[in-house]
């Protein structure tokens, strides 16, 4: 068996693209995939939930030079939580290919933090093997403009004065905060739906969150060149110490926070009469991102359908396959307790 194709450091460098729910990691790894120049790049994808919808995506998408074989899935869980059992064996499975990839690109879910992934890294199976050329972190431009992981402390200072239940916590922020902390660069995505003031607000509010500069680069459909972000050589994994996190070394990460059900999605007329469907279930208490596909009647293709916040989004991404059943499915994500009831509800039409 060939030995890895390696880097001046003898190790095959890794790019960790994180961010929050429906930010755009996807469509940035496609575009990676689409723009690899002939390096051959091989992808990790995990997702939280039943049914690992991004790594099919990826993988039917037709990218010249990308195989079935270059597309790792890792559903049902979180790879942060799971290394020993799931990234571990999955990256050397990789790495012991006969023709091994000379980079990795490695999506993580929405809800991962990034920081203990960094430290897998360390791990003696594959510390000699691989290192973090860079942490990604996308950040959806508008919906941070709309305040959605914006605290205003002065506020919660004065709500709390008033009213001692109050729950200081907010998982969805402190996720959102530990994927920046960590990051090398961070993509403003979805730049094209807010106004340069909007933009300039927005990269204010994530650098008050960050006790470094970090380079915060605008992006729209996650189309960047991919000489910025594939080949920083960060080795983050020998960098910890300034990644901080609000999870310190001894604590144990979980999503007890969120919930996610994988759902039968429908045949609609038309695709605008499925997304309305798709935006009716977005609205339900609790639900935070919708993603899945479904099949329109006297059309080949699959219609891919995705939902964060109040925007959802619709395109045809391939055919389907000639003995394929044309089961429409829905993975939605949300805190837990979310009103399954409404989403089923609007689901169903």
């Amino acid at each position: 068996m060939n030995a890895p194709q390696t880097t001046t450091l003898g190790k095959v460098p890794c790019t960790i693209i994180t961010g929050f729910l429906g930010a755009g990691k996807t469509t940035l790894v496609r575009h990676l995939l689409e723009n690899a120049g002939g390096k051959r790049l091989a992808v990790l994808v995990n997702e939280f939930g039943d049914l690992g919808f991004d790594g099919s995506f990826i993988a039917g998408c037709g990218i010249e030079g990308c195989t079935q074989d270059d597309i790792v899935e890792l559903p049902n869980g979180c790879i942060c939580c799971t290394v020993a059992d799931d990234f571990v064996p999955a990256l050397e499975k990789l790495l012991d290919r006969e023709n091994p990839p000379q980079h990795i690109l490695i999506e993580t879910s929405g809800l991962a933090l990034p920081k203990p992934l960094v430290k897998a890294f360390n791990w003696p199976a594959i510390r000699s093997r691989v290192t973090v050329d860079g942490v990604i972190a996308v950040v959806d431009g508008p919906a941070v403009a709309e305040g959605q992981f914006a605290d205003d402390p002065e506020a919660l200072k004065a709500q709390a004065a008033q009213d001692q239940a109050v729950d200081h916590d907010n998982p969805l922020e402190e996720v959102f905060e530990d994927q920046i902390l960590c990051a090398d660069l961070i993509l403003l995505n979805k730049s094209d739906l807010v106004d340069a003031a909007g933009r300039e607000r927005v990269k204010a509010e994530i650098a008050q969150h960050l006790p470094k500069a970090i380079k915060v680069v605008e992006t729209a459909h996650g189309k960047v060149e991919p000489a910025l972000i594939i080949g920083l050589g960060a080795a983050a994994e020998a960098d910890l110490a300034a990644r901080p996190s609000h999870h310190g070394e001894g604590e144990d990460h979980d999503h007890d926070d969120f919930d996610s059900v994988a759902l039968p999605l429908p045949q609609a007329g038309s695709p605008e009469e499925l997304v309305a469907r798709v935006a009716k279930a977005a609205e339900a208490e609790g639900v935070l991102r919708l993603k899945g596909f479904a099949g329109i009647p006297g059309k080949p293709m699959r219609l891919v359908v995705q939902g964060v916040g109040r925007r959802v989004g619709h395109h045809y991404d391939r055919a389907w396959g000639a003995d394929e059943a044309r089961d429409g499915r829905l993975v939605v994500i949300g805190l837990k307790g979310f009103d399954r009831a409404a989403v089923e509800a609007a689901l169903a039409g």
